[in-house]
């Protein structure tokens, strides 16, 4: 069997087997290749009376068998002996399509030979029906769309049938041309991106995708989402409110984040539009005066103007998470940072511009520290392509004489884990310029870098800093406390979760020792970064990270105050170098808790963060008598508060039960008695009260952030959105109905600043939990914060920071990005969220400022964002998302529109493309406690956070079509297809808006992108096609564009045709006279279709969806052509020639006669005449009546019962 568009060869090739078969003397032969070809070949007809014991095989019978009744009970004679042999490649097209017939028919695989006897290669995947087996053979045999295509309409349609079945939920470890074959280019294109990452596709490793899908290359190219604003976005996105825009410039840092993938997650929606407005630095900020200014209202002015700095200095700490790596692009350009601009406007005044007065403010002192927060912010948003930093790069921005701004550059490169490309030589040379912010972003961005590696050369570059790592020959040397502090930090991160003996015991004496400075708080901003550093190193170490911990534990409760269990007589062990250093921390004879006690907290609840030790848990309580509320601070409450719940983290639950359980009997018995009516306490037991009450609320919501961070917890959120109104309210009533359960009357015993950092510190929370959401409700509340501190005057440098931290938290990376909850990311938070908030942009004293930009190792990409793989454009698309069984919640699924935030891999399991409108597609995990996939990762599911899925052909995408009006495609389509008179110019008026107008292709076009059916609806409006006659086939094309475009098989556009052209041909041949076909093989193939049809009936093939073409279509062709084969006399009269002398027919219209009488034989399997005549020889003997119907019926089994009359009636 050939491919038909071969059709000229093989009537060549007829006519050289008729040659061989007439010399040999084969009859049987010689009319087996006359009733293919009978006007070709019936000159070599002989007188058809040698009886030839030879029946020629027949692939299509073969075929027909196979359907019929499954490929155990197809005759084998009827396969060439060719096709059985391994290696032979003279008839390999026949030999994969048996191959595909005998899987699709129940064939067993021994080996590489199928028990049809013939051989097959299956390419590996999984498979659990004999369809997606069929599938796998056709990949392994390389048998792809082109040549189905090639196939007769018949013999395609089973395979159709079986790529038809495996289309909807096909298994996810096939090779991409598999996917290709059925025509889901999104999951070959998800293949290969996971395979080749995006290789070219003309690659050797993606040949047999070529050959697979040629010519039907449906866009399998990679697909890039454009990070430039589009012209729309342009016009509208980016236009910043006049009010604040004075010299029209758009360079603020944050222009580039107005882009594809943003557009389509906020749509109208004005949010990001908002954020860029309230993080935008470069540009003077309003000031509101009388439109008549005096001398007093100049220094009005000038208050008002270093209130609004306070605010400016601290947005670069949002803006750079805002914009985190959002700019994919090749670093091939300086680096730019955007103005800090602290100037104000005057509306009033047309906009006069007004600067702070240097006289009476220290303008370089107060931009030192946010210039290199403005340019961390801006090296933020770098994230090149393919995760790649050249050195070349950072060297060629090195300036020559070292700044504030180079410096953040460092730290953000560092920070993205870039700053491995750099050289110790170039190391030591940025340390020989000793600049301060320099050496403090660089030392802070290399152990970001090289973040747990314990890399020797980059610690002994950070010791070099730390004087008590000084060897004892080492000259003295005088090392600010700020880089002390930035160095015991940098070595935490470095030996993250070592349990590195050696620098513990540094980091823990570094704790309990005097700084080279007297000031308290430089005191205590060092022991906290030996703290911080102490319980990176020992990260959820617990009591495994070495033998001596409880000599560790009880001296970390020694500095906190509490009592020592088993304490050692003395601390050999721990203290080292001692006459290297500044004495101990002691300030007479004890120990100043003021200064260890926060650092001493933080490591011990790093070091056992959730390990669930209960013994350490106990130890760090919270006080619970009236002598220990006046002895413990307060702020150290709030610290216990959190260390015991990150070491238990388990027992954190997002409820107000769980809050009132951290708050001792004491305390709320004292906090209800303050608050009711017959008030008996004290004021100085009263302050107490509250004081402990509010930061042990506080830190009970800094532990849900924590525990909850970038979950989007619905009752995480809602509760401390509860406790922020709650806090808001008690410092100015703005609700009447929040918190009307809680205490009230806090501002009564406590101070404002200590209301304001507890409030600012809920708010923080609630933005970690709902980080990358772009809440509204909680982007709202920071607005009016924003607003309303400066509008009160209270607007003190780190109650703005922590305003511009959260919103940038809120919209992560653009809301690209959110929070892991692993113990590394934990960490990383609790460093950015320590709540000691800064008094001004340059108070490093309690906690250095640059350590809050450390969020960032916390982030994850959890973004996925489908892509129509067709189009190479983000689409909405509905998906569900399981996630497994954790404490808090069972197993559960719950639904979600793309582009969103997925959940962490620790708990991920299944997501799956649902809806109507595209093809379904599965991605399974295995939850794993590891952080989110990063660029390049081999086993990585998705590509940049892109998931590729196909559009079903008959819907719109959510963008044209948002509410789903799908009926609109039937009703329209049906409008279209039923006007076959249409003119080239006719319309179909629109059905909604009873205006404007759409032709067929218009109409095609919406609703499918596959070239074939937009061609043929151009085909069908071309002026040439309503001047045909033949109104009947215009109806039948459009009814099959229809039929293909409302059901998704573009590819039975075909098989329709040529089924329907085979009938009407034969039709119109007879009825005119006229030889369009001289052959019976179109014929062959259209009896395939309807063994097909009957095959579907039998069960021998699978139907859960019923067939792929209708039957009742083809049953109506089955009834045309045997109405035209019965029907013609001179058609009996040339049968009866053939059965007794097997003659064809002669004489005048011969060849039409011929090639009818060869369409008789052919439709109702009769054998040839030598075969008919030995059977009824065989039957005269047996013949007991006068009707030989029964033994000639078993005799010739195949033969239709029509014809056995008719032999019956010739015997007689």
């Amino acid at each position: 069997m050939m491919a038909v568009g071969y059709y000229r060869d093989l009537e060549h090739l007829a006519i050289l087997l008729c040659n061989i078969a007439n010399f040999l003397g084969e009859d049987n032969y010689l009319d087996h290749y006359i009733r293919d070809f009978p006007l070709s070949c019936k000159k070599f007809l002989k007188s058809g009376t040698t009886i030839s014991p030879k029946i020629p095989p027949s692939l299509f019978r073969w075929l027909e068998n196979c359907l019929q009744h499954g490929c155990s009970s197809a005759n084998i004679s009827d396969l060439p002996s060719l096709l059985c042999k391994d290696g032979c490649h003279v008839a390999s097209l026949a030999r994969k399509i048996v191959c595909f017939y005998s899987i699709l028919s129940g064939a067993d695989l021994l080996g590489k030979k199928l028990s049809s006897g013939v051989y097959c290669n299956i390419t590996t995947g999984s498979h659990s029906s004999k369809e997606e087996l069929t599938v796998l053979a056709m990949v392994g045999e390389r048998f792809g769309l082109q040549q189905l295509d090639s196939l007769p309409s018949g013999v395609s349609l089973p395979l159709r049938h079986a790529l038809d079945k495996c289309r909807d939920s096909s298994p996810n470890d096939w090779p991409a041309a598999a996917y290709v074959l059925l025509g889901r280019q999104d999951l070959a294109m998800s293949t290969l991106a996971r395979k080749c990452k995006y290789k070219e596709i003309e690659t050797p490793t993606n040949v047999n995708v070529i050959s697979l899908s040629t010519p039907y290359m449906l866009n399998l190219h990679p697909v890039t989402i454009s990070s430039t604003i589009s012209d729309a976005i342009g016009l509208e996105g980016t236009k910043l409110e006049d009010t604040d825009s004075v010299d029209g410039s758009l360079l603020d840092g944050m222009e580039h984040i107005f882009n594809s993938s943003t557009q389509l997650r906020y749509g109208r929606d004005l949010r990001l539009n908002e954020v860029r407005r309230l993080l935008c630095s470069s540009r003077p900020v309003a000031i509101q005066t009388t439109v008549n200014h005096s001398a007093s209202d100049q220094d009005l002015q000038q208050t008002q103007l270093w209130h609004l700095a306070q605010r400016t200095t601290s947005l670069p700490l949002g803006r750079g998470a805002f914009t985190l790596a959002t700019i994919h692009t090749l670093l091939t350009e300086a680096f730019s940072v955007p103005k800090l601009v602290l100037a104000g406007r005057l509306p009033a005044q047309q906009n006069a511009t007004v600067n702070l007065d240097p006289n009476i403010r220290n303008i370089p002192e107060l931009r030192s520290w946010p210039e290199f927060h403005n340019a961390v912010a801006a090296g933020l948003r770098l994230a090149p392509l393919q995760g790649k930093m050249s050195r070349t790069w950072i060297i060629y921005n090195k300036p020559d004489d070292p700044n504030s701004v180079h410096a953040g550059l460092l730290l953000a490169l560092g920070l993205h884990g870039f700053l491995r490309v750099l050289s110790i030589t170039d190391i030591y040379q940025y340390f020989f310029q000793e600049h301060e912010s320099t050496t403090v972003g660089l030392m802070l961005g290399l152990a970001s870098s090289y973040r747990g590696t314990m890399q020797p050369a980059i610690s002994k570059i950070l010791y070099l800093h730390i004087p008590v790592r000084h060897p004892s020959s080492y000259p003295e040397l005088e090392v600010p406390t700020l880089l002390q502090s930035a160095a015991l930090m940098s070595a935490g991160i470095l030996y993250e979760g070592s349990a590195h003996p050696q620098t513990m015991q540094v980091l823990l004496g570094e704790i309990g020792r005097r700084s080279g400075g007297d000031n308290v708080l430089e005191r205590e901003g060092h022991a906290v970064s030996a703290g911080f550093a102490l319980g990176l190193v020992a990260l959820g170490r617990g009591e495994d990270a070495l033998g001596f911990i409880d000599s560790f534990v009880n001296r970390l409760f020694l500095y906190i105050g509490g009592k020592v269990h088993n304490e050692r007589p003395h601390f050999s062990t721990i203290s080292i170098d001692e006459s290297r250093g500044s004495s101990q921390m002691m300030d007479g004879t004890t120990i100043n808790i003021d200064v260890t006690a926060p650092g001493a907290i933080i490591a011990l609840a790093l070091m056992f963060l959730k390990t669930e030790a209960e013994a350490v848990a106990s130890r760090l309580s919270i006080p619970n008598t009236r002598f220990d509320l006046q002895y413990v601070r307060p702020d150290f409450i709030m610290l216990r508060v959190i260390a015991r719940n990150l070491i238990m983290w388990s027992s954190v639950h997002p409820s107000k039960d769980w809050v009132w359980s951290q708050i001792p009997e004491i305390v709320r018995c004292g906090v209800e008695g303050v608050g009711g009516d017959d008030n008996d306490v004290d004021d100085m037991d009263a302050e107490a009260f509250m004081q402990a009450y509010v930061n042990i609320v506080a830190g009970a919501c800094i532990s849900l952030g924590l525990v909850f961070a970038g979950t989007r917890n619905g009752n995480a959120q809602e509760l401390l959105y509860e406790f922020a109104m709650y806090f808001l309210n008690e410092i100015k009533p703005v609700s009447p109905t929040s918190g009307k359960f809680y205490p009230k009357g806090l501002s009564r015993y406590i101070d404002r600043g200590t209301l304001e950092t507890c409030l600012h510190l809920i708010v923080l929370s609630l933005s970690v939990v709902m980080a990358g959401s772009g809440h509204l409700q909680t982007f709202r509340l920071l607005r009016f914060l924003r607003s309303r501190n400066c509008a009160d005057g209270q607007s003190s440098y780190g109650i703005q920071m922590a305003v511009s931290l959260a919103t940038g938290f809120l919209f992560l990376g653009g809301g690209m990005r959110t929070f892991s909850t692993n113990s590394s990311s934990i960490a990383a938070l609790l460093i950015t969220l320590y709540p000691r908030l800064p008094m001004g942009p340059n108070d490093n004293r309690c906690h250095l400022q640059a350590f809050r930009h450390l969020y960032v190792l916390a982030t994850e990409a959890r973004w996925i964002q489908t892509v129509d793989v067709d189009t190479g454009l983000p689409v909405y698309a509905p998906i569900e998302v399981t996630v497994r069984e954790t404490e808090h919640y069972a197993e559960s699924s719950f639904c979600e529109v793309t582009p969103c935030l997925l959940p962490e891999r620790a708990i991920l399991k299944t997501i799956r493309v649902c809806g109507p409108r595209y093809w379904p597609q599965v991605v399974d995990f295995n939850p794993e406690d590891k952080p989110w996939w990063n660029f390049g990762d081999k086993n990585n599911p998705f590509n940049s956070g892109i998931l590729f899925i196909k559009r079903k052909v008959g819907a719109c995408s959510y963008v044209d079509d948002p509410i789903g009006c799908q009926s609109l495609l039937s009703r329209a389509m049906h409008k279209v297809f039923g006007l076959t008179s249409l003119k080239a110019s006719d319309t179909v008026t629109d059905v909604h808006s009873g205006s404007g107008s759409i032709t067929v292709d218009q109409l095609v076009g919406t609703f499918s992108s596959d070239p074939s059916l937009i061609a043929f609806a151009q085909f069908c409006c071309d002026p040439a096609w309503y001047s045909r006659s033949d109104v009947d086939f215009k109806e039948f094309c459009l009814q099959v564009l229809f039929e293909c475009v409302s059901k998704d098989r573009p590819a039975l556009l075909q098989v329709y045709l040529s089924l329907y052209t085979t009938v009407e041909s034969m039709v119109n041949q007879i009825t005119t006279g006229a030889v369009v076909c001289g052959d019976s093989l179109t014929l062959s193939g259209f009896k395939l279709a309807l063994t097909y049809i009957e095959a579907l009936m039998t069960g021998i093939l699978s139907t859960p969806k019923g067939g792929i073409i209708q039957s009742t279509f083809v049953g109506s062709l089955r009834k045309k052509v045997e109405e035209l084969l019965n029907s013609s006399q001179e058609l009996k009269d040339d049968f009866r020639k053939y059965l007794k002398l097997g003659k064809w027919p002669e004489g005048e219209s011969q060849d039409k006669r011929s090639i009818l009488l060869s369409w008789y034989l052919q439709w109702y399997n009769v054998p040839a005449s030598s075969v008919i005549r030995t059977a009824i020889d065989g039957i005269k003997p047996k013949r007991m009546s006068s009707s030989s119907i029964p033994l000639l019926r078993l005799s010739l089994p195949r033969t239709h019962i029509n014809v056995i009359h008719e032999i019956d009636r010739c015997l007689a």
